[in-house]
């Protein structure tokens, strides 16, 4: 899960920054000043963006894609417990050893 979010996460910063390339063209004959004065601040800035945006994609994933995971947990632990699963109930696998 975690490296999805990171693929999502990426996409959506080279997206943002691809479209930012096109929005930004005016300030091209002052990229080295940019760069020189404010790159501390922007990769700072760029880096709490990312940590942000990577934290919010990994709480909607958990959110959606892990929806009603206990449930379905306590539903399988129950069947493996009575013996109707095909796999060793957790009982068995304790006196085999």
């Amino acid at each position: 899960m975690i490296a999805n979010a990171l693929i999502v996460t990426i996409a959506l910063l080279l997206a943002l920054g691809f479209w930012l390339m096109g929005e930004l063209n005016f300030l091209i004959p002052y990229r080295h000043v940019l760069l020189h004065q404010c790159g501390g601040a922007l990769l700072e800035w760029f880096t709490m963006l990312f940590v942000n945006v990577f934290a919010g994609v990994y709480a909607l994933e958990r959110k959606f894609f892990l929806k009603d995971t206990g449930r379905k947990l306590s539903h399988l632990d129950k069947q493996a417990l009575a013996g109707q699963l095909p796999c060793p109930s957790p009982t068995d696998a304790e006196d085999h050893e």
